[in-house]
């Protein structure tokens, strides 16, 4: 693509003059010294990633907050055998370790007190909160203070890219806040909605940094707080979980999100620019060519790491669904079928197995990914964004409190339509499957099993929109989305009943894990005393 015509120099706004200031002063964490660091086994290692990926290939996460359910896994494991938590900071870290969720030697013993401090504050947090309360607030408090306890040891652990990425989250705040207004909600309320749709679609937070990052908008760090404060200050945590939580549940985020996801593409690439360029950011950002350069050049290389991921994330997905399939033939399917009917259709066992990830394939593999219109719109977009001009910031998006009302006799006649292609979709699923032999349980697989994989390919597709600035839809989409939205719709409802249900999961955790990271730790054990021994003789 070619250079635009118009080469100037660009005024920053003084939000963007801001973000550059306090961008090149982020401190770089120091490493441990010689004798403080951490030192893991090689060989343990090796084994210690190969089942964390596995893990992560069962259980579907965003890159993000792969590291944070690691450590969540790891802690619950921990805590469970040792509740007051005492010395298993270091636990931890070694895990961690293992599994290169950070390179070896970079933690230390003061990464270990840090970590430690926390896991005794939030401890105690949580023995002052939930005595005396009956068991289903028990089990909300405790969760709670587990979620943020375990979002307060990551940021803990990785201060640069926590502080960097607050830096980045308060720009875009600042930046677009004023573009949107909500009917009859004061401005506080409505910068809560704001920060929690742009938590959401920025960092891609889940629940327990949605709750932690409220929690440290309303209130200091734990970590921050002497035991005496946290005593005096339990009771009054628990309204502010209640309050945190009501935010986060109301109707209004949803509705925000929609908004702020249309803004987030070009600030993912000025960002990845910030990330790149470092201390000399401020002169390419001032200088329209360079800033096209470099603009131009980036978007390339994200757009080709889309693709890749595009397909990490499909072959992840696939095996997890190959693998739950066969179990699911194993223990239901084929047995059931025996029994009840008195033989097995082996098509359908095949179509069955094989269809899923077949499906699953086609349609990432039909999925596109940005062009080279879309990155002139984004250029255009970061200069609106970094300009001292404030014509971008000051177009107002309003959205009403409520939907806007319909006539109730449109409403009638879209919910029977909308129930109407819901029985159609799955009756012709039911002919045609009645046709190829299936049983009414090798039928019902089959529908579970393509929801499911309709709604993951949606939620993998995602990935390659986090770059498009806008979306051409296509003159067939609407028909196509009329008979797919049933599917899509039981995908999602059955994801989260999985998510809550997921016996593999359950299995893995009390199972194979605790054994497993038990032997690794003794191998590691057995590896130090023979390092010690050899450099005794040495």
């Amino acid at each position: 693509m070619d250079e635009p015509d118009n080469k100037s120099s660009i005024r920053l706004s003084k939000y963007t003059q801001a973000l550059v200031d306090n961008f090149v002063k982020v401190k770089q964490k120091e490493g441990p010294s010689e004798t403080d660091k951490i030192t893991v086994s090689p060989t343990v290692s090796l084994f210690a990633i190969a089942y964390e990926k596995f893990r992560n290939v069962i259980q579907y996460r965003e890159e993000s907050i792969i590291r944070r359910s690691a450590m969540e896994r790891i802690i619950k494991r921990r805590l469970s055998i040792n509740p007051e938590g005492k010395g298993e900071a270091e636990n931890l870290i070694r895990e961690l370790l293992w599994a290169r969720y950070f390179p070896n030697e970079s933690l230390g013993q003061k990464d270990v007190s840090n970590v430690q401090e926390i896991i005794d504050k939030y401890t105690l947090l949580r023995k002052e909160i939930i005595v005396g309360r009956p068991d289903f607030k028990k089990n909300y408090l405790a969760e709670f203070v587990f979620d943020l306890m375990t979002c307060e040891i990551e940021e803990a652990l990785t201060p640069e890219a926590s502080e960097t990425n607050s830096l980045f989250t308060f720009y875009i705040f600042q930046v677009l806040k004023d573009k949107l207004k909500v009917e009859d909600i004061d401005e506080n309320t409505k910068n809560a909605y704001f920060f929690l749709a742009l938590d959401k679609a920025f960092n891609k937070s889940d629940l327990p940094y949605l709750r932690y990052h409220l929690f440290t908008l309303y209130n200091e760090k734990l970590s921050k707080l002497s035991k005496d404060e946290i005593r005096t200050q339990a009771t009054k945590f628990v309204g502010l979980f209640e309050d945190i939580d009501k935010l986060i549940k109301n109707a209004i985020v949803g509705r925000v999100l929609r908004f702020v996801r249309n803004h987030i593409p070009p600030f993912r690439i000025l960002f990845q620019l910030f990330n790149k360029e470092g201390k000399t950011i401020e002169r390419v950002i001032k200088d329209e060519s360079e800033l096209w350069r470099e603009v131009e050049k980036l978007c390339r290389e994200k757009y080709e790491q889309v693709k890749s991921r595009l397909n990490n994330l499909a072959l992840k997905a696939i095996i997890y669904i190959f693998l739950t399939k066969m179990i699911v033939a194993f223990i239901i399917e084929y047995p059931v079928s025996l029994y009840y009917f008195g033989e097995v259709n082996y098509l359908a066992l095949t179509i069955n197995t094989i269809f899923p990830p077949f499906l699953m394939f086609l349609l990432i593999g039909l999925t596109k990914t940005p062009n080279d219109e879309n990155t002139k719109r984004l250029y255009d977009r970061i200069k609106d964004i970094v300009d001292a001009d404030r014509s971008f910031e000051s177009t107002v998006s309003f959205i009403t409190k409520k939907p806007k009302a319909r006539r109730p006799a449109l409403i009638f006649g879209f919910t029977v339509f909308y129930t109407f292609t819901f029985f159609i979709t799955f009756v012709f699923l039911y002919l045609f499957l009645d046709f190829l032999g299936f049983n009414i349980i090798s039928q019902i697989i089959f529908v579970l099993f393509v929801s499911l994989v309709s709604y993951f390919a949606y939620r993998i597709r995602n990935v390659a929109k986090q770059y498009t600035l806008k979306e051409s839809e296509g003159i067939f989409r609407p028909f196509f989305d009329i008979f797919f939205m049933p599917i899509l719709s039981l995908g999602q409802f059955l994801s989260r009943g999985l998510a809550k249900l997921n016996f593999l999961t359950v299995f893995l955790d009390f199972i194979i894990e605790a054994p497993f990271k038990l032997v690794i730790e003794v191998v590691e054990e057995w590896i130090s005393f023979v390092r010690s021994k050899r450099e005794e003789i040495e």
